[in-house]
């Protein structure tokens, strides 16, 4: 006798399925259990396996039902949502304790499922693909030639001028820097060695040096008077001046490689100032191709955000809102430094959270048609796309391999499933670009 199910629409998005099972096989689950549990327990007085029944359900009765719930649930809701036609997105199942089973009865219970939507899928492919506009830049020769000025200003030396030479703007001086008060070294205020552009407007333990420095040569000290205002957080100078002692140690300038052979030599096994000129072109027209098929990208998707208008799963906008969240928080934490994990209150979550429900909307919504598209044009992914993905994170991110992988496997199921759906989405994006056309 098959199972009956019903199927109640709690909103646009969300099902309950009543789910019931039939008595003889709620009977049958029953008797797979007691002879399994025979096999294992060890009751005195008989021999293993051959343990009476009745023995059994008076000592067993409370984790026999659990096991054949545990068992019948999965095995029926998938049947459930089979029949039911329907792609679930989230299953909430009832806890065992809520469910009551008895053998030779059938067996109810419900489950509440949240569906993706059902989206007619249109006008992504040939005879209506999505038309794109031409991309016109190319690479340039003055943009070559730029970055082989910074390739220049990478092999740069700084060779020492005479002595006796004045600074001049451009000119780098090797200087120390030391604070007095009254009439003794300030603790903390000495920096010796320090290399410093004329002209940069550096500042030096928050002294402007420039206007200091010019016209001077190695070996001159000046004498510069700091004056602090009252209400200074170091109590120590507050309201006071302090005498700081700016010494020159040496001048230099910078000297550029020239333009030949020899520097192409130098910036790694190139055999001319050509071949050099050549691979970096070749290096910029690939990044202006991958930059070009990005904003294809983004406005393919764009084109089908606008496209399709249907009810998003809220627990899916609310997932992608979590690792908004959890990202957000993240960058915060390395720009502010390890210590700083202060502020990562409620209020600051609940602000992130609203501030990307509509950046969240349309994520969730373009990865649903990405997924409807990849369904109906066949697209899969194999162990060896997994294990490409994972390979090309771990160089992203810099993080060795097997530690990703630790940490994907440390995420269980639902880690290797959300990989899987961003390769089974990138490969429906990269299908939509291949028919897209572009028009010129």
């Amino acid at each position: 006798m098959p199972m009956k199910m019903e199927m109640t629409e709690l909103g646009p998005m969300k099902r309950a399925l009543k789910i019931e099972v039939p008595a003889d096989e709620v009977t049958q689950r029953f008797s797979q259990a007691y002879v399994e549990l025979n096999r294992q327990v060890r009751v005195p007085g008989f021999r293993p396996g051959k343990v009476p029944l009745a023995i059994l359900e008076k000592r067993y009765a409370k984790t026999v039902e659990e096991n054949v719930i545990r068992s019948l649930v999965p095995d029926f809701y998938d049947q459930a949502v089979k029949q039911a036609g329907i792609s679930p997105v989230v299953v909430e199942i009832p806890p065992l304790d809520r469910v009551k089973i008895k053998k030779d009865s059938p067996f109810t219970f419900t489950a509440t499922v949240e569906i993706k939507p059902n989206i007619e899928l249109r006008d992504y492919k040939a005879p209506n693909p999505i038309s794109l506009k031409q991309d016109t830049r190319t690479v340039s020769d003055e943009q070559v030639d730029r970055a082989l000025e910074v390739l220049r200003e990478q092999q740069a030396r700084l060779d020492a001028l005479p002595i006796g030479t004045a600074l001049k703007e451009g000119d780098y001086a090797v200087v120390s820097l030391e604070g007095f008060l009254d009439g003794g070294p300030l603790e903390g205020t000495k920096k010796e060695g320090h290399l410093h552009k004329v002209g940069s407007k550096a500042p030096l333990l928050g002294i402007e040096i420039d206007a200091h420095l010019l016209g001077k040569s190695e070996g001159d000290v000046v004498e510069i008077a700091q004056p602090y205002p009252a209400g200074h957080p170091d109590t120590r100078v507050a309201g006071k001046t302090v005498q700081f002692r700016l010494g020159v140690t040496a001048v230099k300038e910078k000297k550029l490689p020239a333009l030949d052979d020899e520097f192409a030599k130098d910036c790694g096994s190139y055999a001319s100032l050509q071949e050099l000129k050549n691979t970096l072109r070749g290096q910029m027209e690939q990044a202006l191709k991958k930059d070009v098929e990005e904003m294809h990208k983004d406005a393919i998707l764009s084109r089908l955000a606008d496209t399709y208008q249907f009810d998003l799963p809220e627990s899916l906008v609310e997932r992608e809102l979590d690792t908004i969240v959890r990202q957000r928080l993240q960058e915060r934490q390395r720009g502010q430094g390890a210590d700083s994990a202060h502020g990562t209150d409620a209020e600051e979550v609940t602000r992130i959270r609203e501030d990307h429900r509509e950046m969240a909307n349309r994520r969730v919504k373009v990865g649903l048609i990405l997924e409807a598209i990849a369904e109906k044009e066949g697209l899969s992914v194999s162990e060896e796309d997994l294990n490409n993905e994972v390979t090309r994170l771990a160089s992203e991110l810099r993080v060795p391999l097997v530690d990703l992988v630790k940490m994907i496997q440390a995420g269980g199921r639902e880690s290797i499933e959300k990989l899987r759906i961003k390769i089974l989405t990138d490969k429906a994006l990269d299908f939509v670009y291949r028919e897209a056309v572009i028009q010129g």
